[in-house]
């Protein structure tokens, strides 16, 4: 078996070290035709590149339950006396409720845009009333609600049993596609409840209504020979679609931003695994590719062309720093968010010297989801040079490469190498910083919880590198108070048995019988028992602490090839 394992491993250190020069349909190690005999659907026929599926089979969506009243007893409050609200207004009323305990409940922008979507739920007779939110007092709808939570956790063994069984049945029910005569998991299968818009970031549109999700808002897509799902008693679908061209299964516009939700496969379907298999075989070919990409823009950078010296610098910070491009927006579009491509003047700050070096470059933008991506870092002389240059006589609204948009880019990436885009780099760039820190922190003689918080050290650079934050959890402090109270009662108890050891130690020399020694053995497993545990809760400590505003799952999920993290 120890032989059988060390090939594997051999095998697949062979595989990460391979760089590929051909497209994956030549046979690349892991593609289709590398695994003759290894039964499995990989090896079912390729269709042509449009075609996702012949028959595809589901029950739909999982629509959030209705909402239920408040209880009698629970009220809310304007001015210091109760008031009963109409049910679309008290809906409402406890999505704030709910979150009065969050520091959302706190911002100018989460409160204005909550309570203009507020008083549109109201009826005319409540508008009159109530106008101003300081005078809203939702303390006892809150209370309703912590109490509801806290009842859950304490449920006994059989509740929670039965609870787990529902869900089960919800997942088998509706978790579940039928997928060219395969049973396959589905990703997302429930529609998001109503609430409150929080978005990431300073969003402007947090604190907006997010409406209930209803059948005739949904677009089904299945095949027409399957059985079409079902809508909910007393609805209809918006429409019922046949296109085998697309991956999803139900779509829908949510209210917040105009943008297309949908059903989608969950990621270890085999649609999903081809399509990101696909996307990790492009960006292994680019290592292939990087060194001859690397040297022509750094060319351009003289180039005669302001264009070309535009697109050679954007590159540059793509490449170096993991920069999204940056799509084009419509104008009308509230969040302020921008990419590579789209910098203005006001997005960068030029430094001849900072931080002990030469030519700094200090950017400051919203990004995607609105997140703030703040960075200073020094770059190479011809780029800081052309920094210059580009934002010379421009105002601080100006765009910063006024002559490049992410299509030109991304359609002269392609001409370098096929299917390459700047997405590819953040993959490509991902990976390898993933595979050079798990080289410089791990050992092969470290415990398991040591391999682990290293791996999360890891991962966690490749966050950084692509800027996946996440704002700290509420219960954070109270959740480390817990850890820290573990530890030091694991603490203790280490200490203990450690004192019993030294005492079985002194009976074993004294009597040197059989029994004796069998005592100080227990003891002495018991000992290396308590020790590994706390080693684990140290690492759980140490590991929350440093990821508390990173997010690890986007990276992990998207951007790291699972080939390196196997190796």
């Amino acid at each position: 078996m120890r032989v059988v394992r060390l090939l594997r491993l051999r095998a697949a250190l062979t595989l990460l070290r391979e760089v590929p020069r051909r497209p994956a349909s030549r046979g690349v190690p892991g593609s289709r035709r590398t695994q003759k005999g290894s039964g499995t659907r990989w090896e079912e026929e390729k269709r042509e590149d449009r075609v996702k599926w012949r028959q595809l089979e589901h029950k739909g969506p999982y629509f959030a339950p209705p909402y239920e009243p408040l209880p009698d007893g629970v009220c809310f409050f304007y001015d210091g006396k109760p008031m009963r609200l109409s049910v679309k207004a008290e809906e409402v009323a406890t999505f704030y409720g709910r979150m009065l305990d969050h520091e959302y409940t706190t911002k100018e922008v989460f409160r204005k845009n909550f309570f203009n979507d507020w008083r549109k739920e109201m009826t005319v007779e409540e508008r009159e009333v109530i106008k101003s939110l300081d005078k809203c007092d939702f303390t006892e709808i809150h209370r309703y609600f912590v109490d509801k939570a806290a009842a859950r956790k304490v449920l006994t063994r059989e509740e929670k049993q039965k609870l787990k069984e529902e869900a089960e049945k919800l997942q088998q029910e509706f978790g579940y596609c039928i997928l060219d005569g395969h049973r396959e998991k589905i990703g997302n299968f429930k529609t998001e409840p109503p609430g409150l818009f929080r978005g990431r970031g300073d969003h402007p549109k947090m604190g907006m209504l997010k409406r209930r999700v209803m059948p005739e808002d949904v677009v089904i897509n299945c095949s027409r020979d399957s059985k079409i799902p079902k809508p909910p008693a007393g609805h209809q679908w918006k429409e019922v679609r046949s296109d085998n061209t697309v991956t999803w299964l139900a779509a829908w516009t949510e209210s917040i931003q105009n943008s297309i939700k949908y059903v989608m496969l969950n990621p270890c379907s085999k649609l999903k695994g081809e399509k990101a298999w696909q996307k990790f075989e492009t960006a292994r070919r680019l290592r292939g590719f990087v060194d001859e990409i690397r040297s022509q823009y750094q060319a351009d950078w003289k180039s005669q062309e302001m264009k070309t010296r535009q697109r050679a610098v954007a590159l540059y910070f793509i490449d170096k720093l993991a920069l999204r491009a940056g799509n084009e927006k419509d104008d009308g579009e509230a969040a302020d968010t921008v990419g590579c491509c789209s910098l203005r003047v006001e997005h960068v700050q030029l430094h001849p010297e900072a931080d002990g070096c030469q030519h700094v470059v200090e950017f400051d933008f919203l990004g995607k989801d609105s997140i703030r991506y703040y960075n200073r870092v020094p770059v190479e002389k011809p780029v800081y040079k052309n920094l210059q240059l580009f934002m010379k006589n421009k105002d601080p609204q100006d765009d910063l490469f006024d002559r490049l948009t992410t299509t030109s880019l991304n359609k002269h990436l392609h001409e370098l190498m096929d299917g390459l885009t700047a997405k590819v780099f953040r993959t490509y760039n991902a990976s390898v910083t993933l595979q050079e820190q798990l080289r410089a922190l791990t050992r092969a003689e470290d415990s398991i919880a040591a391999k682990i918080l290293s791996y999360n050290r890891a991962n966690r650079a490749v966050a950084i590198l692509c800027n996946h934050q996440r704002a700290t959890s509420s219960t954070f402090e109270k959740s480390m108070q817990n850890l820290q109270t573990k530890i030091q009662v694991k603490k203790e108890q280490v200490a203990e048995a450690r004192a019993e050891l030294r005492k079985a130690r002194a009976e074993h020399k004294a009597q040197g019988d059989g029994k004796s020694r069998s005592v100080l053995e227990k003891k002495r497993r018991l000992l290396e028992k308590l020790q590994e545990q706390l080693a684990w809760l140290s690492v759980q400590a140490t590991d929350k602490e440093e990821n508390k505003q990173v997010a690890l799952s986007t990276s992990k999920l998207n951007y790291l090839d699972p080939r390196i993290s196997i190796a």
